[in-house]
């Protein structure tokens, strides 16, 4: 197996994990939160979405599908184009409200893009610094696992919180 092929697999588990937090909840469970300093499904996942887009936009030098593809607009949140969500306030996270199929359609755009930019990468490729600003440096491979890893946790959360809703409900 193909050192992309992993890369593939584990960014379609993290797309499967996104489906399964998301999918047949409304807009008022996903923005639904623990307390109010909590953050909602709603962020979670537009929040490991935009980080998954700013990350791998950044090392291969292309335009994130945010502002390229219009999801900033049919967002129409009160952010910066450039925000992802890090050091968000509670009312930040409050802001962040969208249907399931808006998340799901971004989400799954930008899984279509990342796995157009990581489908031809080879172990020499994954071993490229993108990042002088850490001692180590960043390699093109680690900067892909830590997106992996900060998605499927984020994903986690998401459905940590999918949880809970749902037993509210249910009471």
């Amino acid at each position: 197996m193909r050192s992309a092929d992993l890369l593939a697999d584990a960014f379609g588990r993290v797309q499967e994990a996104v489906h399964q937090a998301v999918e047949g909840l409304s807009e008022e469970e996903l923005t639904a939160r623990v307390d109010e300093e909590a953050n909602s499904i709603a962020w979670l996942v537009w929040h490991l979405t935009r980080v998954q887009d700013d990350h791998l936009a950044g090392v291969f030098g292309t335009e994130q599908v945010w502002t390229a593809d219009g999801w900033k607009d049919r967002f129409d949140l009160p952010f910066a184009a450039k925000a992802t969500g890090f050091g968000h306030s509670s009312k930040q996270v409050a802001a962040v409200r969208a249907s399931p199929e808006l998340l799901l359609g971004y989400y799954d755009a930008v899984h279509a893009r990342t796995l157009e930019q990581i489908g031809d990468l080879t172990d020499t490729d994954l071993d490229q610094v993108v990042d002088e600003a850490w001692d180590p440096p960043v390699t093109l491979g680690v900067r892909l696992l830590s997106v992996v890893a900060e998605d499927n946790q984020h994903a986690g959360q998401a459905a940590f919180v999918r949880g809970v809703v749902e037993r509210r409900e249910e009471a």
